[in-house]
């Protein structure tokens, strides 16, 4: 990865973040996280996305993630917060904030929990630029009910309102669209068990979940990806994708944290609404993640 990439580009990790017993934040535990990726090789985090379970927390103990992640992050390590929010109003507010802590970046997702026409997105993301750090756009229709189309996210890159996009529609025939319609739109892998398929599509970067559990191997198989080396990437791509597909399904952030626990890493518990695993998904989780390990993954 070049020295003077854009701080989208690359691996990108969207923290789980590790609460206590008491299910407050374990701010310490967090940073010292952050600064394991980036020995591990990783180009940044995002923290406060999905994964990060940004809907559970105050502003404040938003802030306070924001921070930890930026006094952990050695020079040249991104630091790209989720912004998503119900209203631009509350989004700008947290790219307001991570502009002031130091961040390079932010992702955005469209307005939460409403149902957005084209005119409330391209407002809602006007709003987030006009702070004035570069936007990601998060299209994740499953959870938004909003999506953002290839033509649509060529209204706002044209707009200058979005230099990225994580795409997590699943959808892997949307990149070519979004290259043609919007050619200096960065595609970045949103779903971790599409990476083989979106890098060779032409992905500027991965917004990634399990490099929190399988680094080493994450950012080989993101490589090899992007630069087309399929015989690299495609034995590895099949061996990881037991795990890599819970990243897609509702109970990511608990699949990864007991990848993370499994590796000798804090992951812990989820704040409500989320459960702990079922029986049945755990011992599936389980077994996925304990054969990499056994096969020496890392």
């Amino acid at each position: 990865m070049s020295e003077n990439r854009m701080p989208w580009h690359g691996v990108i990790v969207a923290t789980s973040l590790p609460f206590d017993d008491d299910l407050t934040v374990d701010f310490r535990t967090y940073g010292e996280s952050v600064a394991w990726l980036a020995e591990q090789g990783m180009h940044g985090v995002a923290p406060n996305g999905s994964l990060g379970e940004y809907q559970t927390l105050t502003y404040e103990e938003r802030d306070r993630v924001v921070e930890t992640a930026v006094a952990n992050a050695p020079e040249g390590f991104t630091v790209m917060p989720g912004v998503g929010a119900y209203s631009g109003g509350e989004a700008k507010r947290h790219a307001q904030f991570a502009m002031d802590a130091g961040c390079q970046a932010v992702m955005c997702l469209p307005p939460n929990a409403y149902r957005a026409d084209d005119r409330a997105v391209l407002e809602h993301f006007e709003l987030v630029a006009s702070v004035g750090l570069p936007v990601t756009a998060y299209n994740n229709p499953i959870d938004t009910k909003v999506d953002l189309r290839p033509e649509l996210l060529a209204k706002l890159h044209a707009e200058g309102f979005i230099v990225g996009v994580k795409e997590f529609s699943g959808d892997v025939r949307r990149c070519y669209e979004i290259s043609e319609m919007a050619p200096g739109l960065d595609l970045m892998i949103g779903t971790d068990d599409t990476v083989l398929e979106v890098g060779i599509a032409g992905a500027k970067g991965w917004v990634a979940g399990y490099p929190q559990v399988f680094p080493r191997a994450c950012l080989a198989l993101y490589e090899a990806s992007v630069t087309g080396d399929l015989e690299t990437a495609l034995p590895l791509y099949r061996q990881l994708h037991p795990v890599l597909r819970w990243d897609s399904k509702t109970e990511f952030v608990q699949a990864i944290k007991l990848g993370q626990e499994m590796i000798g890493r804090r992951g812990g518990a989820c704040r409500p609404p989320r459960q702990p695993l079922g029986p049945e998904t755990e011992t599936v989780v389980r077994a996925a993640t304990q054969a990499l390990i056994d096969a020496g993954v890392s």
